[in-house]
């Protein structure tokens, strides 16, 4: 257990840091130093794990006889140490309502509960226990805790069966998906599998097609989504790109697939981890509408993969993703496999115009459209300028434009 206080005291910090003169900390382990309720209860847990016996088994004496109606409201302060409630959650001799208490202090570290759990002599609180959905959700070896204590009543067996049911176990749908995810917090990957279209045809079980995806598979996906529908613009979606978004067949989306392995695997010079492989293979499993959603809202990883695909769309849909960094587009601009689109977007976008790196990559990139690599020619430095003159994987009208901007910027004819 993690020893450090979060009191503000300079007494308890000295304590916890074993630099109170001795008197301080006999003092504290007797519970006569004059503290707060809250950090003499941090001091004394603090003192009763500490290896001199004389100070660890007088604050255990004073633990043990504090006053329970007075304990029950430091412990269900939003105030009390993490610490001090660890140290409650493993005790057997408390009031249940102290432990109701502890239970129910959100501050309660997850694995004490699930100790409590596993240890609880009392049934009824387990079965207090089985009420809160949400932490054990959250947190679901506590689930298992209260199956697997002998002591549970039939109604803490009943819901924790249930909640592990329904929250858990394979046989689910997408709504059950959504709802374990917004109970763990992450709002945007519910709203993800809420409107997937790949979770219509989910099965039941693993395959062994990384393509076919199952409801662990889901999950899995949806873990890749930081944005939420508030924070996505999908403005830029006009209806040109309409039949594209719709139109893919299989071939062309195994096609896909191969393409960004093989790009993928040439950039870790020939190498890429089976695990690395099945997550592409299950994004591309994903039909366009699903990966486009993605491409907007998904993280660094689904980012690095999607801005591969051949597709114009899905790829503009990472640049158009809100959590997209500089970083990440300095590489985007010196990729020579994405479409011409993304390239072109990137060099009008303002903030990006104003990173040399990016503006000189575009320059160099022979996807980048002429018109914008001849604009951007004019915001380079001599030297990058004199380069590109001579550089043979530039374009013709490029290189011949870097030479005429040189000769004029050096005053030369």
């Amino acid at each position: 257990m993690n020893l450090e206080v979060i009191s503000t005291n300079s007494v308890v910090k000295a304590i916890a840091e074993g630099k109170a003169p001795r008197p301080a900390q006999l003092a504290a382990a007797k519970g006569i130093l004059p503290l707060p309720q809250n950090d003499l209860l941090e001091a004394l847990v603090v003192l009763s794990k500490a290896g001199d016996k004389e100070l660890s088994s007088a604050a255990e004496k004073t633990l043990k006889s504090q006053d329970a109606v007075q304990l029950k409201t430091v412990i269900a302060s939003e105030e009390v140490s993490p610490l001090v409630l660890d140290y409650f959650a493993t005790q057997e001799t408390l009031s249940q309502d102290v432990y109701e208490a502890v239970i129910a202090n959100p501050n309660t570290p997850s694995e004490s509960v699930a100790k409590f759990a596993q240890h609880a002599s009392n049934g009824e609180l387990l079965e207090v226990l089985s009420f809160n959905q949400q932490l054990l959700i959250k947190t679901p070896n506590i689930l298992d805790a209260i199956l697997a204590n002998p002591n549970r009543t039939a109604e803490a067996e009943r819901r924790a069966k249930e909640i592990k049911r329904e929250f858990f176990e394979k046989e689910r749908g997408a709504e059950q998906i959504a709802n374990e995810l917004r109970a763990q917090g992450k709002d945007a990957a519910a709203e993800f599998i809420e409107e997937a279209e790949f979770t219509d045809n989910l099965s039941e079980e693993s395959s062994d097609s990384d393509t076919d995806l199952d409801f662990e598979d889901a999950i899995l996906l949806a873990e890749l989504i930081e944005v939420s529908n508030t924070d996505a613009d999908d403005s830029w979606l006009s209806l040109e790109y309409i039949e594209e978004i719709y139109e893919e067949t299989e071939e062309q989306r195994q096609a896909a697939l191969n393409k960004i392995l093989g790009e993928v695997k040439a950039e870790n010079d020939g190498e890429i981890s089976n695990e690395r492989v099945s997550m592409i293979s299950k994004i591309m499993g994903m039909n366009m509408k699903d990966r486009i959603k993605m491409a907007m809202k998904g993280n660094r990883e689904a980012r690095t993969i999607l801005i591969r695909d051949p597709n114009r769309v899905v790829a503009q849909g990472v640049i158009n993703n809100p959590k997209i960094t500089e970083q990440e587009v300095e590489k985007i601009a010196k990729m020579k496999t994405v479409p011409d689109d993304v390239l072109r977007q990137v060099a009008m976008n303002r903030q990006w115009a104003r990173n040399y790196i990016i503006m000189h990559s575009l320059a160099t990139n022979p996807r980048t459209p002429i018109g914008n690599a001849m604009t951007i020619l004019a915001r380079l430095q001599l030297r990058d300028l004199l380069a590109i003159s001579k550089n043979k994987n530039v374009p013709d009208a490029i290189r011949k434009h870097a030479m005429r901007l040189a000769k004029a910027r050096s005053g030369r004819h």
